[in-house]
């Protein structure tokens, strides 16, 4: 029996995009048990991006998957995308399975602590096909998540919870960045798995 519905929220923004909320779509021990193995399995590396000409390199970890070793470019570093790993995969069915899209790739994060965060960004690269669905997978230490419009500078947040599912579809990253502000309230880890589209 499936103890979740993973019938989504209405969409979380009042205009220019459409965010849903799944709530938890795995069990808390089949999400730890993941986090687990991607903890261990997964090849993380600490991130780059060149910021005024200068390298930085931070302590959040993150890795790039695929169907091809597809190349993904942002913060004017380009990574290409290692085989998928079993678990990856089973976690990208459940994905599609619940949120009705497809998706050919996945960049992963992971946040030791809640002093460990992401700014304000939109993905809409020129890697990714326009408009389609990214479906965020999160693991590990629930965290608020932002959203901001980009003109009206309007917000609206949530708390994402350990093996919860939100999409991210339509014109969403035209119009509004999003991020996942640090807090010193959280110890914890957190796996975050951002399921996308590499345009062919």
């Amino acid at each position: 029996m499936d103890l979740f519905n993973n019938t989504p929220n209405a969409n979380l923004l009042p205009f220019d995009g459409e965010v849903h909320y799944y709530g938890p779509i795995l069990d808390p021990k089949i999400a730890h048990s993941y986090f687990e193995n991607l903890v261990s399995n997964i090849v993380w590396k600490n991130d780059q991006a060149i910021i005024f000409g200068k390298l930085r390199v931070t302590k959040r970890k993150v890795a790039w998957y695929g169907n091809e070793p597809f190349p993904y470019t942002y913060s004017n570093t380009t990574k290409l995308a290692l085989p998928w790993t079993k678990e990856l995969l089973e976690l990208k069915n459940r994905v599609e399975k619940i949120s009705g899209e497809t998706f050919n790739s996945c960049l992963l994060n992971l946040y030791h602590s809640g002093e460990e965060g992401m700014s304000w960004h939109s993905d809409n690269e020129k890697d990714l096909k326009k408009n389609a669905a990214i479906g965020s997978l999160s693991l590990g230490a629930a965290r608020k998540f932002s959203f901001k419009h980009k003109a009206t500078k309007q917000t609206a947040s949530l708390i994402l919870e350990n093996g919860s599912l939100l999409l991210m579809k339509g014109n969403t990253q035209s119009h509004w960045n999003h991020r996942l502000p640090p807090t010193k309230k959280v110890s914890t880890p957190r796996i975050n798995l951002t399921f996308r589209t590499i345009a062919s």
